[in-house]
Protein backbone atom coordinates (compact mmCIF):
# COMPACT_ATOMS: atom_id res chain seq x y z
CA UNK A 1 0.00 0.00 0.00
CA UNK A 2 2.82 2.32 0.92
CA UNK A 3 0.60 4.54 3.16
CA UNK A 4 0.12 3.98 6.30
CA UNK A 5 -0.55 7.56 8.37
CA UNK A 6 -2.85 9.80 6.43
CA UNK A 7 -3.73 13.59 7.59
CA UNK A 8 -6.84 14.77 6.63
CA UNK A 9 -7.27 18.48 6.41
CA UNK A 10 -11.05 19.42 7.05
CA UNK A 11 -13.31 18.07 9.11
CA UNK A 12 -16.56 18.29 6.81
CA UNK A 13 -18.61 16.07 4.75
CA UNK A 14 -15.71 15.16 2.62
CA UNK A 15 -13.12 14.94 5.46
CA UNK A 16 -14.66 13.18 8.05
CA UNK A 17 -16.19 10.67 5.36
CA UNK A 18 -12.79 9.87 4.20
CA UNK A 19 -11.42 9.28 7.63
CA UNK A 20 -13.97 6.88 8.88
CA UNK A 21 -13.27 5.04 4.91
CA UNK A 22 -9.18 5.10 5.66
CA UNK A 23 -9.79 3.94 8.93
CA UNK A 24 -11.75 1.12 7.67
CA UNK A 25 -9.18 0.31 5.45
CA UNK A 26 -6.41 0.03 8.08
CA UNK A 27 -4.79 3.04 7.78
CA UNK A 28 -4.12 5.37 10.88
CA UNK A 29 -5.68 8.61 10.17
CA UNK A 30 -6.56 11.85 11.93
CA UNK A 31 -8.28 14.92 11.31
CA UNK A 32 -7.44 18.44 11.26
CA UNK A 33 -10.55 21.25 10.69
CA UNK A 34 -10.03 24.83 11.19
CA UNK A 35 -13.49 25.48 12.68
CA UNK A 36 -13.22 25.82 16.10
CA UNK A 37 -16.41 23.19 16.46
CA UNK A 38 -18.30 21.07 14.83
CA UNK A 39 -21.52 23.44 13.42
CA UNK A 40 -19.54 25.19 10.40
CA UNK A 41 -22.18 25.67 7.89
CA UNK A 42 -25.06 24.84 10.29
CA UNK A 43 -27.81 27.17 8.35
CA UNK A 44 -27.53 25.29 5.22
CA UNK A 45 -29.74 22.12 3.89
CA UNK A 46 -28.69 19.49 1.81
CA UNK A 47 -30.00 16.57 0.22
CA UNK A 48 -28.16 12.98 -0.16
CA UNK A 49 -29.35 11.21 -3.16
CA UNK A 50 -29.36 6.96 -2.89
CA UNK A 51 -25.64 6.93 -4.12
CA UNK A 52 -24.42 9.25 -1.54
CA UNK A 53 -26.19 7.13 0.94
CA UNK A 54 -24.84 3.81 -0.66
CA UNK A 55 -21.60 5.61 0.09
CA UNK A 56 -22.35 5.47 3.73
CA UNK A 57 -24.06 2.08 3.79
CA UNK A 58 -20.75 0.97 2.71
CA UNK A 59 -18.36 2.84 5.63
CA UNK A 60 -21.17 1.26 7.79
CA UNK A 61 -22.39 4.70 8.70
CA UNK A 62 -25.87 4.54 7.57
CA UNK A 63 -27.13 4.24 11.39
CA UNK A 64 -25.43 7.48 12.24
CA UNK A 65 -27.54 9.66 9.31
CA UNK A 66 -30.79 8.28 9.34
CA UNK A 67 -31.20 8.88 13.01
CA UNK A 68 -31.12 12.52 11.78
CA UNK A 69 -33.20 14.26 8.95
CA UNK A 70 -36.04 13.03 7.29
CA UNK A 71 -36.31 10.73 3.92
CA UNK A 72 -37.82 11.59 0.54
CA UNK A 73 -38.75 8.69 -1.52
CA UNK A 74 -40.92 10.65 -4.87
CA UNK A 75 -40.21 14.14 -6.33
CA UNK A 76 -43.23 16.45 -7.74
CA UNK A 77 -42.70 18.94 -10.36
CA UNK A 78 -45.00 21.59 -10.50
CA UNK A 79 -44.84 24.68 -13.57
CA UNK A 80 -45.11 28.30 -12.94
CA UNK A 81 -49.29 28.53 -12.60
CA UNK A 82 -48.81 25.48 -9.76
CA UNK A 83 -50.18 23.06 -12.40
CA UNK A 84 -48.56 19.32 -11.27
CA UNK A 85 -46.84 18.66 -14.55
CA UNK A 86 -45.07 15.04 -12.52
CA UNK A 87 -44.92 13.22 -9.84
CA UNK A 88 -42.36 10.18 -10.17
CA UNK A 89 -40.53 7.71 -7.50
CA UNK A 90 -37.26 9.23 -6.68
CA UNK A 91 -33.36 7.23 -6.02
CA UNK A 92 -33.52 3.54 -4.69
CA UNK A 93 -37.31 3.44 -3.12
CA UNK A 94 -37.18 -0.19 -2.25
CA UNK A 95 -34.21 -0.17 -0.11
CA UNK A 96 -34.86 1.71 2.92
CA UNK A 97 -31.43 2.66 3.71
CA UNK A 98 -30.77 3.84 0.45
CA UNK A 99 -33.64 6.80 -0.02
CA UNK A 100 -32.72 10.06 -0.30
CA UNK A 101 -32.14 12.01 3.08
CA UNK A 102 -33.27 15.72 3.44
CA UNK A 103 -30.78 17.18 6.38
CA UNK A 104 -29.12 20.08 7.91
CA UNK A 105 -25.12 20.44 7.26
CA UNK A 106 -24.43 21.27 10.25
CA UNK A 107 -26.20 18.23 11.47
CA UNK A 108 -24.70 16.08 9.41
CA UNK A 109 -21.10 17.01 10.02
CA UNK A 110 -21.94 16.61 13.72
CA UNK A 111 -22.90 12.81 13.05
CA UNK A 112 -20.18 11.87 11.07
CA UNK A 113 -17.51 13.30 13.40
CA UNK A 114 -19.45 11.88 16.10
CA UNK A 115 -19.16 8.36 14.58
CA UNK A 116 -15.45 9.04 13.78
CA UNK A 117 -14.68 9.66 17.26
CA UNK A 118 -16.52 6.67 18.01
CA UNK A 119 -14.15 4.80 16.06
CA UNK A 120 -11.59 6.36 17.82
CA UNK A 121 -10.57 8.75 15.11
CA UNK A 122 -8.58 11.42 16.15
CA UNK A 123 -11.09 15.05 14.82
CA UNK A 124 -9.24 17.97 16.36
CA UNK A 125 -10.55 21.45 15.50
CA UNK A 126 -9.36 24.71 15.48
CA UNK A 127 -6.24 23.41 13.46
CA UNK A 128 -6.30 26.14 10.49
CA UNK A 129 -3.46 25.03 7.70
CA UNK A 130 -0.51 27.18 6.97
CA UNK A 131 1.33 25.39 4.92
CA UNK A 132 2.21 21.51 3.75
CA UNK A 133 5.22 20.71 2.48
CA UNK A 134 6.32 17.46 0.90
CA UNK A 135 9.71 15.67 1.97
CA UNK A 136 11.68 12.58 1.53
CA UNK A 137 9.96 10.35 3.96
CA UNK A 138 6.28 11.91 4.07
CA UNK A 139 4.40 15.05 3.98
CA UNK A 140 4.00 17.60 6.98
CA UNK A 141 1.19 20.12 7.58
CA UNK A 142 2.40 23.20 9.46
CA UNK A 143 -1.02 25.01 11.40
CA UNK A 144 -1.04 28.69 11.85
CA UNK A 145 -0.97 28.23 15.70
CA UNK A 146 2.57 26.93 16.02
CA UNK A 147 1.97 23.05 15.39
CA UNK A 148 2.61 20.37 13.03
CA UNK A 149 1.40 16.65 12.05
CA UNK A 150 3.48 14.30 9.71
CA UNK A 151 1.91 11.48 7.74
CA UNK A 152 2.57 9.22 4.53
CA UNK A 153 0.00 11.04 2.88
CA UNK A 154 -2.10 14.61 2.82
CA UNK A 155 -5.53 15.02 1.95
CA UNK A 156 -7.42 18.52 1.05
CA UNK A 157 -10.71 17.90 2.28
CA UNK A 158 -10.75 21.49 2.99
CA UNK A 159 -13.74 22.61 0.91
CA UNK A 160 -14.42 25.50 -1.69
CA UNK A 161 -11.61 27.85 -0.69
CA UNK A 162 -9.11 24.99 0.17
CA UNK A 163 -6.10 26.11 1.15
CA UNK A 164 -4.45 22.65 0.23
CA UNK A 165 -5.72 23.59 -3.42
CA UNK A 166 -3.50 27.02 -2.99
CA UNK A 167 -0.25 25.02 -2.39
CA UNK A 168 -1.43 22.28 -5.35
CA UNK A 169 -2.44 24.54 -7.38
CA UNK A 170 -2.35 28.59 -6.65
CA UNK A 171 -4.17 29.62 -9.97
CA UNK A 172 -7.31 27.73 -9.71
CA UNK A 173 -10.47 29.79 -7.96
CA UNK A 174 -13.98 29.55 -7.42
CA UNK A 175 -15.81 30.41 -10.56
CA UNK A 176 -19.53 31.99 -10.34
CA UNK A 177 -21.55 29.52 -11.77
CA UNK A 178 -24.74 32.32 -12.98
CA UNK A 179 -26.74 31.45 -9.89
CA UNK A 180 -27.38 32.34 -6.03
CA UNK A 181 -29.41 30.76 -3.70
CA UNK A 182 -31.32 30.83 -1.04
CA UNK A 183 -32.12 28.32 1.85
CA UNK A 184 -34.98 28.75 4.59
CA UNK A 185 -37.27 27.14 7.07
CA UNK A 186 -40.55 27.95 8.24
CA UNK A 187 -43.35 26.18 10.81
CA UNK A 188 -45.53 28.71 9.89
CA UNK A 189 -46.74 27.65 6.27
CA UNK A 190 -46.34 23.86 5.61
CA UNK A 191 -45.87 23.32 1.72
CA UNK A 192 -48.47 21.17 0.00
CA UNK A 193 -47.81 17.93 -1.43
CA UNK A 194 -47.59 14.25 -0.62
CA UNK A 195 -44.69 13.01 2.26
CA UNK A 196 -41.25 11.93 1.89
CA UNK A 197 -41.76 14.18 -1.13
CA UNK A 198 -39.31 17.30 -2.69
CA UNK A 199 -41.47 19.69 -4.88
CA UNK A 200 -40.02 21.58 -7.71
CA UNK A 201 -41.57 24.62 -9.19
CA UNK A 202 -40.31 25.61 -12.37
CA UNK A 203 -41.62 29.50 -11.72
CA UNK A 204 -40.70 32.46 -13.99
CA UNK A 205 -38.62 34.52 -11.40
CA UNK A 206 -36.88 31.59 -9.79
CA UNK A 207 -36.39 27.77 -9.71
CA UNK A 208 -38.01 26.63 -6.30
CA UNK A 209 -37.92 23.71 -4.38
CA UNK A 210 -39.37 22.64 -0.56
CA UNK A 211 -39.65 19.60 1.20
CA UNK A 212 -41.57 19.16 4.57
CA UNK A 213 -40.25 17.08 7.68
CA UNK A 214 -42.76 14.97 9.53
CA UNK A 215 -42.26 17.39 12.33
CA UNK A 216 -44.16 20.19 9.96
CA UNK A 217 -41.26 22.00 8.96
CA UNK A 218 -40.64 22.98 6.04
CA UNK A 219 -37.04 23.26 4.39
CA UNK A 220 -37.07 25.22 1.23
CA UNK A 221 -34.71 26.79 -1.70
CA UNK A 222 -34.74 28.88 -4.58
CA UNK A 223 -31.93 29.65 -7.44
CA UNK A 224 -32.09 33.05 -9.00
CA UNK A 225 -29.75 33.33 -12.11
CA UNK A 226 -27.89 36.51 -12.09
CA UNK A 227 -24.33 37.71 -11.32
CA UNK A 228 -22.81 37.45 -8.16
CA UNK A 229 -24.60 38.64 -4.74
CA UNK A 230 -21.59 41.06 -3.36
CA UNK A 231 -19.50 40.00 -0.55
CA UNK A 232 -21.06 42.63 1.89
CA UNK A 233 -24.80 41.37 1.08
CA UNK A 234 -23.61 37.95 1.86
CA UNK A 235 -21.72 38.68 5.03
CA UNK A 236 -24.36 41.64 6.43
CA UNK A 237 -27.73 41.07 4.86
CA UNK A 238 -30.45 40.83 7.04
CA UNK A 239 -33.72 38.01 6.93
CA UNK A 240 -35.99 40.72 5.72
CA UNK A 241 -33.37 42.03 3.71
CA UNK A 242 -33.02 38.54 1.90
CA UNK A 243 -36.87 38.48 1.68
CA UNK A 244 -37.21 41.34 0.02
CA UNK A 245 -34.82 40.31 -3.04
CA UNK A 246 -36.65 37.22 -3.27
CA UNK A 247 -40.41 37.93 -2.91
CA UNK A 248 -41.08 39.81 -5.64
CA UNK A 249 -39.77 36.98 -8.01
CA UNK A 250 -41.78 34.82 -6.77
CA UNK A 251 -45.24 36.63 -6.15
CA UNK A 252 -45.14 36.48 -10.17
CA UNK A 253 -46.35 33.25 -9.99
CA UNK A 254 -49.29 31.44 -8.15
CA UNK A 255 -47.47 28.72 -6.41
CA UNK A 256 -47.09 27.86 -2.96
CA UNK A 257 -42.98 29.61 -3.23
CA UNK A 258 -44.14 33.08 -1.98
CA UNK A 259 -46.01 32.01 1.09
CA UNK A 260 -43.07 29.79 2.12
CA UNK A 261 -41.03 32.49 2.03
CA UNK A 262 -43.15 35.28 3.59
CA UNK A 263 -43.71 32.63 6.24
CA UNK A 264 -40.28 32.07 7.13
CA UNK A 265 -38.78 33.96 9.89
CA UNK A 266 -35.01 34.53 10.85
CA UNK A 267 -34.12 31.46 8.97
CA UNK A 268 -33.12 32.68 5.53
CA UNK A 269 -29.82 32.93 4.34
CA UNK A 270 -28.24 33.03 0.90
CA UNK A 271 -25.17 32.41 -1.09
CA UNK A 272 -23.44 32.42 -4.33
CA UNK A 273 -23.57 29.31 -6.72
CA UNK A 274 -20.40 28.49 -7.33
CA UNK A 275 -17.76 25.91 -9.24
CA UNK A 276 -14.40 24.75 -9.39
CA UNK A 277 -12.62 24.44 -12.96
CA UNK A 278 -12.68 21.57 -14.77
CA UNK A 279 -9.45 20.29 -15.09
CA UNK A 280 -8.14 21.65 -12.25
CA UNK A 281 -4.69 19.55 -10.75
CA UNK A 282 -5.57 17.47 -8.00
CA UNK A 283 -2.07 16.01 -6.80
CA UNK A 284 1.25 17.25 -6.48
CA UNK A 285 3.49 15.12 -4.44
CA UNK A 286 1.72 13.45 -1.23
CA UNK A 287 -1.07 15.96 -1.58
CA UNK A 288 -4.39 15.25 -2.98
CA UNK A 289 -7.85 17.30 -2.83
CA UNK A 290 -10.84 15.93 -2.70
CA UNK A 291 -14.61 16.77 -2.57
CA UNK A 292 -15.61 20.70 -2.77
CA UNK A 293 -11.58 21.38 -2.72
CA UNK A 294 -11.38 19.66 -5.98
CA UNK A 295 -14.26 19.21 -7.91
CA UNK A 296 -17.08 21.92 -6.25
CA UNK A 297 -20.50 22.23 -8.42
CA UNK A 298 -23.35 24.33 -8.31
CA UNK A 299 -25.82 22.89 -6.38
CA UNK A 300 -28.27 22.73 -9.18
CA UNK A 301 -28.30 18.54 -9.32
CA UNK A 302 -27.93 18.54 -5.29
CA UNK A 303 -24.94 16.24 -5.79
CA UNK A 304 -22.34 17.77 -4.20
CA UNK A 305 -21.99 15.70 -0.47
CA UNK A 306 -23.06 12.74 -2.57
CA UNK A 307 -20.33 12.78 -4.70
CA UNK A 308 -17.69 13.67 -1.79
CA UNK A 309 -19.37 10.39 -0.14
CA UNK A 310 -18.43 8.52 -3.14
CA UNK A 311 -14.62 10.12 -2.81
CA UNK A 312 -14.30 8.40 0.30
CA UNK A 313 -15.22 5.30 -0.40
CA UNK A 314 -13.45 4.74 -3.59
CA UNK A 315 -10.45 6.64 -1.89
CA UNK A 316 -9.69 4.21 1.01
CA UNK A 317 -10.40 1.12 -1.66
CA UNK A 318 -7.75 2.71 -4.37
CA UNK A 319 -4.96 3.10 -1.45
CA UNK A 320 -6.24 -0.68 -0.12
CA UNK A 321 -6.14 -2.03 -3.33
CA UNK A 322 -3.54 -0.98 -5.41
CA UNK A 323 0.24 -1.98 -5.94
CA UNK A 324 1.55 1.44 -4.59
CA UNK A 325 0.85 4.94 -3.58
CA UNK A 326 1.27 6.49 -6.72
CA UNK A 327 -1.01 3.64 -8.48
CA UNK A 328 -3.81 4.14 -6.02
CA UNK A 329 -4.14 7.82 -7.01
CA UNK A 330 -3.74 7.23 -10.16
CA UNK A 331 -6.79 4.95 -9.98
CA UNK A 332 -8.61 7.19 -8.23
CA UNK A 333 -8.44 10.01 -10.24
CA UNK A 334 -9.16 8.04 -13.20
CA UNK A 335 -12.25 6.73 -11.57
CA UNK A 336 -13.27 10.07 -10.15
CA UNK A 337 -12.33 12.54 -12.30
CA UNK A 338 -14.68 11.59 -15.46
CA UNK A 339 -17.78 11.48 -13.63
CA UNK A 340 -17.50 14.47 -10.66
CA UNK A 341 -16.31 16.62 -13.85
CA UNK A 342 -19.57 15.67 -15.79
CA UNK A 343 -21.25 16.61 -12.73
CA UNK A 344 -19.89 20.20 -12.73
CA UNK A 345 -20.41 20.43 -16.42
CA UNK A 346 -24.49 19.19 -16.02
CA UNK A 347 -25.20 21.29 -12.67
CA UNK A 348 -23.47 24.46 -14.24
CA UNK A 349 -25.15 24.39 -17.15
CA UNK A 350 -28.84 23.93 -15.40
CA UNK A 351 -27.48 26.91 -13.29
CA UNK A 352 -27.07 29.02 -16.23
CA UNK A 353 -30.13 27.62 -18.61
CA UNK A 354 -27.69 26.25 -21.16
CA UNK A 355 -27.75 23.04 -22.73
CA UNK A 356 -27.06 19.67 -20.51
CA UNK A 357 -24.59 17.04 -21.79
CA UNK A 358 -25.87 13.78 -22.58
CA UNK A 359 -25.76 11.37 -19.23
CA UNK A 360 -23.68 9.22 -21.29
CA UNK A 361 -20.19 9.58 -19.25
CA UNK A 362 -22.43 8.87 -15.85
CA UNK A 363 -22.00 5.09 -14.75
CA UNK A 364 -25.23 2.31 -14.82
CA UNK A 365 -26.45 1.91 -11.08
CA UNK A 366 -24.71 -1.47 -11.19
CA UNK A 367 -21.70 -0.32 -12.02
CA UNK A 368 -21.64 2.59 -9.09
CA UNK A 369 -23.03 -0.20 -6.56
CA UNK A 370 -19.86 -1.89 -7.94
CA UNK A 371 -17.55 0.38 -7.63
CA UNK A 372 -18.35 1.61 -4.24
CA UNK A 373 -18.75 -1.90 -2.96
CA UNK A 374 -16.80 -2.90 0.18
CA UNK A 375 -15.55 -5.89 -1.12
CA UNK A 376 -14.77 -5.60 -4.71
CA UNK A 377 -11.25 -5.01 -5.62
CA UNK A 378 -10.80 -2.30 -7.71
CA UNK A 379 -7.39 -3.08 -8.73
CA UNK A 380 -8.06 -6.29 -10.26
CA UNK A 381 -11.20 -4.84 -12.11
CA UNK A 382 -9.58 -1.79 -13.30
CA UNK A 383 -12.11 -1.08 -16.03
CA UNK A 384 -12.98 2.63 -17.06
CA UNK A 385 -15.81 3.87 -15.32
Amino acid sequence: MGVARVLVIGGGIAGTAAALALHKAGLEVAVHEAHPDSAEDIGAFLTLASNGMRALAELDASAAVTAIGFPLTSLRVLDDTGKELAHTPMGEVTDPLLHYRCLRRGDLNTALQSEARRRGIRVRHGARLASAEDGPDGVTAHFTDGTRASGDLLIGADGLNSAVRQSISPGTHPCHAGQYVFYGYTRAASGPGPDACITMVRGSGAAFGYAVSPEGETYWFARVTGDPLPAEELAQGTPGRRRDLLLPLLRKDPTPAAGLVAATGDDLMVTNATEIPTGTPWRSGRRLLIGDAAHAASPATGQGASMALEDAVVLAKSLRDAPDTEAALDLYERLRRPRVEHNITVSGNISRGTHTPSAAARPSEEDLARLLEWGADLWAERRPL
